[in-house]
């Protein structure tokens, strides 16, 4: 069998198998008492952050670029986490996939409702959602939680992932109106209350934490609703503080030619920090996120808190059980526990300001 033939054969399985597994699991969803204020203030949020006292020296204390598995289940999992908004591809089912991510997210020690939406419990937005809505939620999120929002975008999803960042950059439109995900509603006004400083500020201009793409490109270039992309995709606007572009070694359907040459290489505009991670040829695109059968393993997952960025991942070590796209799996919680320590360092610092003042 050709190797053409080959890959979409495996393809086809593993879609399969993982509708059964993943499909058939109960949703399990209830939705959270937590109750969020109608209206914000200059000081809303800060006083009313619910982080042990006890945390919060021990929170200030941690290394960003060092993050243990004890210091996720001692520390961090017993304090607030920020918005992680997931943005799948377009093939029904995918959206499955990012469930699987998202419990592999809860497994390693992120909070629950920190990955979902608190509407319906659904763990990701469709790539086919507008990027004016999208980035109208993450800044309603940032406005009332305190903590600036991660985007994990898929396929499809990772090119409407970096539409996000060009909509909060201010390059399609000069306003983007807050979007309610409770309500699922726009709301008249453009601008929302900085939680960290009290003051008025545009949506547009708001600057995320940490945002990946994998698979990002290729075909789906071709989609109408990204045409508005065409000479975007590669090049990151100053609207993210960090940014992880993942390609894969021989990628049919989000590679630029294929996931060969530099093609597949995201550069800054401007003042974002942005890698580029080269995954193996043996990676699937469609199943990439398929991930929470890793944090089910004490061994792999010691490895994954363990995990150091680089360039161009290899895995060294053999495992007794299945270890599938763990090498995206870890690149992407390195940086979801170091932007999530940087964001609760800043809501504490924040906290004792206004406590000082």
């Amino acid at each position: 069998m050709s190797p053409v033939r080959r890959y979409f054969s495996w393809a086809f399985v593993l879609i399969i198998v993982m509708i059964f597994f993943i499909g058939c699991a109960p949703n399990g969803y209830v939705r959270p008492e937590r109750a969020y204020p109608l209206t914000v203030e200059s000081e809303t949020v800060l006083r009313a952050v619910e982080i042990d006292p006890a945390l919060e020296e021990p929170i200030l204390a941690l290394d960003p670029e060092h993050i243990s598995g004890e210091d996720v289940s001692k520390v961090l999992s017993h304090a607030p986490a920020p918005r992680i908004m997931k943005i799948h591809g377009g093939i029904y089912p995918v959206y499955l996939v990012m469930e699987s991510f998202s419990r592999f997210l809860i497994k390693m020690g992120y909070p629950q409702e920190a990955v979902r939406n608190p509407n319906d419990g659904s763990y990701s937005y469709s790539c086919y959602d507008s990027g004016e809505k999208l980035a109208g939620i993450l800044a309603w999120h940032y406005e009332r939680e305190g903590m600036r929002p991660m985007i994990i975008g898929h396929s499809q999803g990772g090119m409407q992932a970096v539409k996000v960042l060009y909509e909060l950059a201010g390059k399609f439109d000069s306003t983007v109106n807050v979007w309610n995900p409770l309500t699922n509603k726009k709301e008249e006004r453009h601008a929302i209350i900085d939680p960290l400083t009290g003051t008025v500020s545009p949506v547009v201009g708001l600057k995320l934490s940490y945002v990946s793409a994998v698979g990002a490109g290729g075909l789906t270039r071709l989609l109408p609703n990204q045409w508005i992309m065409a000479g975007r995709l590669r090049k990151i606007p100053d609207s993210v503080e960090e940014f992880t572009g993942f390609s894969i070694g021989i990628d049919f359907w989000g590679g630029d030619v294929f996931g060969l040459g530099s093609s597949n290489l995201y550069q800054s505009n401007g003042s974002a920090v942005v890698r580029n991670v080269k995954l193996p040829a043996s990676y699937n695109h469609v199943i990439i996120p398929v991930t929470s059968h890793l944090a089910k393993n004490r061994e792999m997952r010691a490895w994954i808190n363990s995990y150091t960025p680089v360039d161009e991942p290899h895995l060294e070590v053999e495992f007794d059980a299945d270890s599938m796209n763990i090498l995206w799996a870890a690149d992407v919680w390195y940086s979801i526990k170091k932007h999530w320590t940087i964001e609760l360092q800043r809501l504490i610092r924040a906290k004792r300001r206004l406590l000082n003042d």
